[in-house]
């Protein structure tokens, strides 16, 4: 069983500063501060859950009055995660958009904001349960993928070896601050919700204790990636 709290790998790459690095059946990851996975070596980066259109969803539906500035906060820090990182690869891993009429009532400028992130970079749209079929211009959709042991999906499976997932929002609390955080042991690693306005589920719920095997462990986001035992 792999020490999931050991030191970072320290290649001495400034794109792993502030990040957790750490190992997933061989393939060496960064979870970095906003909440973005970084695979180096294949030039990947992995976001889920970004919820864009969610203020819209939400007045739409006759729901709480949201001001209307979360898809630009979100494309705004998935901009200068893909700047800082230089990735060649994106994976959304499902729920990128609140539902699917959202993703088709995106303004348009934030959907040339999306095509210019894309242009030039191989970007997977992975569907989640919000946006099982969200028209959504550019990339591929999958409902998952593979790279060499490791999977992306949006929602974990019991038993799942090299997943990547998200769908959960996973959150914890260290010295009385509540973050989102990512989930990780020695199987999978489950991501936060990178979107804006976006809820979260502790990491002591069951479900998230049925999932994740010990020694898992829990790396908050925030200033800096800060890694500490999944509490009971």
């Amino acid at each position: 069983m792999p020490d999931l709290l050991r030191p970072g790998l320290g290649s001495g790459n400034e794109r792993s500063m502030n990040g957790y690095a750490f190992t997933l059946c061989g393939a060496g990851l960064v979870a970095r501060p906003s909440g973005a996975l970084y695979w180096p070596e294949a030039g990947l980066l992995c976001v889920s859950d970004l919820h864009l259109g969610k203020s819209e969803r939400l007045a739409r539906r006759g729901g709480v009055l949201l001001p209307p500035y979360e898809t630009q906060a979100t494309l705004e820090r998935l901009d200068a995660d893909i700047t800082a990182t230089g990735a060649r690869r994106v994976i959304c891993l499902g729920d990128s958009f609140d539902d699917d009429l959202a993703a088709e009532a995106i303004n348009e400028a934030d959907r040339l904001w999306i095509n210019r992130m894309m242009a030039g970079r191989d970007w997977t749209w992975i569907a989640g349960n919000h946006d099982p079929a969200a028209a959504i211009v550019g990339g591929s959709q999958r409902a998952e993928m593979h790279l060499g042991r490791l999977v992306f999906r949006h929602m974990a499976e019991p038993g799942a070896s090299g997943e990547i997932s998200g769908h959960y929002h996973p959150k914890a609390g260290l010295a009385g601050r509540t973050r989102p955080c990512f989930l990780i042991d020695a199987q999978r690693a489950i991501l936060p919700a990178f979107g804006a306005y976006t809820g979260g589920l502790r990491c002591t719920d069951p479900v998230l204790r049925g999932l994740m095997q010990p020694p898992a462990i829990a790396v908050l986001t925030g200033r800096q990636a800060l890694p500490f035992p999944m509490p009971e």
